[in-house]
């Protein structure tokens, strides 16, 4: 925002959620906005096309596909001349065959890490536990899906 001249930054201004939403969620204004910041051709407009190309990855489902639109996209976020994004494809690049097979398997291990962090929720507020059965059984009472144990 400093490196901009005062007629740029009014429109810069308070526009990050237009950039941040999904373009099919945008109400008319909002659209108009985004065009106006378009016509800017500023580097907050070429992370914001990044963004979407990015986006589109998760949509794909031939595995070949995805991962010929994943490479293309990441030689362009390397060209860019945003450092952000070329840390970004130094990290996809360390993970690449994880993210590759996501498109194979389409499998995610969302649900344990909420797991994990109940059971982390669980210790904390316990401010540790007297055995492992107790600390057990406060995980099975906060899980409420799970069913509790017979044993005390």
């Amino acid at each position: 925002m400093r490196r901009l001249s005062r007629r740029e930054r009014v429109h810069f201004k308070r526009c990050r959620y237009i950039l941040l939403k999904n373009p099919w969620n945008l109400s008319h204004s909002e659209k108009d906005r985004l065009s106006t910041l378009i016509r800017w051709n500023s580097p907050l407009i070429r992370a914001y096309y990044l963004k979407e190309a990015f986006q589109m990855f998760w949509d794909i489902t031939e595995p070949p596909a995805a991962e010929a639109h994943l490479l293309k996209w990441m030689r362009t976020a390397k060209r860019t001349r945003l450092a952000p994004f070329k840390l970004f494809v130094q990290l996809i690049d360390a993970h690449l065959d994880g993210i590759l097979a996501w498109t194979r398997l389409r499998l995610s291990n969302g649900a344990l890490e909420g797991m994990n962090n109940k059971i982390k929720l669980v210790s904390h507020r316990g401010f540790g536990f007297r055995n492992a059965t107790n600390f057990i059984i406060a995980i099975y009472h906060c899980c409420a899906k799970l069913p509790l144990p017979l044993w005390t």
